[in-house]
């Protein structure tokens, strides 16, 4: 299903027993050979065949967090692909998609190889991104092609905004026929107010304010997308403009796609008061009313996938004065956490897990894992109604840089299985 080096699977088959699939109906299974054997109801499993009894947990297949920062290569400090790894087993992650703004950037066929033979030692999969310019300049294309070819799933310059109206236009244009998103990180920085009256485009109206650089730059890229026919996924959006903005486009038939990640729809900028740096990230925590926003643009459908924006820091570089402290909190261990007592009582929870699993692949033009015979046997079991706090202790990723500890949560990923190998398990 994916490029690269994935776990191998147990030799034993495994039957898990008592789940309920996130529609809340009886479901068993039986992996063996890394893929799903048998699925149902009722099931007879092999003899000898390694028992997991889910019992009052929901089964959920192919959990993807499609926007990462492993660090991996030129940052290992922070993280590197198997700790980052490890982490994402620890919150029910199966795979991730890992962004390029790595040292040096993974803007060549060779960059995207090498992420894919390092992940080997990743306990998930792990699927490169690759830059849409060279070294993130925004100067010169990479060569799509050849990064398609070698694996790379998607093309962005995440961390930078691609400033170029005409090189945004040219990677929307040549993303399109390989089946790669371009994502967009959404920041004008020749942002002035009020937005020009000559980028206007008949999708704003007169009734929508644009008063910052994400929705400058949001705005941008969806008349781009509405001019071209070629699709834009805009990352991380948090305010109630930027969904307006997705919403109207989508209304007009754009192909245009957006995630958010769960500090926006938890979190206001009252946060940075409690946790300093840990809540500082880029685009910012914004008002209780851009929050509620993003709540309701997820719940209408506003917003197609739900990610983490993973973005370690050591603890000597958050502990530096607020405005010098780097941009970026860590989340693998907190998404479906997050997304669960964000949206608890909002949205069925089948609706919620979507937005995990069959979304973001979707997204990414890849064949979501299924509880379907001879689907890849990536599952996670999780405990819908479990309360639990998050505590430093307890974080498996190098760094600790999270608003979230010594937050409590309802909703926890308890075993996490990929090709069809227990890699994480709390039972």
């Amino acid at each position: 299903m994916y490029a690269g080096r994935i776990p191998e699977g147990d030799r034993m088959a495994l039957y898990i027993k008592n789940a309920r699939t996130p529609a809340g109906e009886p479901l068993e299974l039986i992996l063996e050979g890394g893929a799903i054997l048998a699925s149902g109801p009722r099931l007879v499993p092999p003899q000898g065949c390694e028992t997991l009894d889910a019992r009052g947990m929901t089964a959920a297949a192919g959990v993807l967090d499609m926007h990462v920062h492993l660090r991996e290569p030129g940052f290992e400090y922070k993280e590197d692909i198997e700790s980052g790894g490890r982490a994402a087993a620890a919150g029910g992650v199966t795979a991730v998609a890992c962004m390029p703004n790595t040292k040096p950037v993974t803007d060549t066929p060779e960059r995207v190889r090498h992420i894919l033979d390092r992940a080997a030692a990743s306990p998930v999969r792990v699927l490169p991104i690759a830059a849409i310019s060279v070294g993130e300049k925004g100067e010169t294309l990479t060569d799509f092609e050849a990064l398609a070819a070698s694996g790379a799933v998607a093309f962005s310059d995440d961390g930078v905004p691609v400033m170029s109206d005409a090189l945004m236009r040219e990677a929307m244009l040549r993303a399109k026929p390989l089946g790669r998103p371009v994502i967009s990180h959404c920041e004008d920085f020749g942002f002035t107010e009020p937005y020009p009256a000559s980028r206007r485009h008949s999708l704003l109206g007169d009734d929508l304010c644009i008063t910052n650089m994400e929705e400058s730059m949001a705005a941008r890229d969806i008349a781009l997308s509405l001019e071209t026919g070629a699709p834009v996924h805009i990352a991380h959006i948090s305010t109630a403009v930027s969904a307006e903005l997705v919403r109207r486009a989508k209304c007009l038939g754009a192909p245009v796609t957006c995630e958010t990640c769960p500090h926006y729809l938890l979190l206001d900028e009252s946060a940075v008061a409690v946790s300093g740096a840990n809540a500082k990230m880029n685009p910012p925590l914004r008002t209780a009313r851009d929050r509620a926003a993003m709540l309701d643009a997820v719940c209408d459908g506003t917003v197609d996938a739900i990610v983490t924006d993973h973005a370690p820091h050591s603890a000597e570089e958050k502990a530096r004065p607020l405005e010098s402290a780097p941009n970026g909190i860590i989340g693998l261990e907190t998404l479906i956490g997050g997304a669960l007592t964000a949206l608890r009582g909002r949205l069925p929870l089948v609706v919620i897990l979507e937005k995990l699993t069959t979304a973001p692949h979707r997204l990414l033009g890849l064949e979501a894992p299924s509880f379907e015979p001879g689907s890849a046997a990536d599952i996670t079991l999780i405990d819908p109604d479990e309360r639990w706090t998050l505590r430093a202790k307890d974080v498996r990723s190098k760094s600790k840089n999270s608003p979230f500890i010594g937050m409590g949560f309802v909703g926890r990923a308890n075993v996490t299985i990929v090709n069809g190998k227990i890699v994480f398990s709390r039972i």
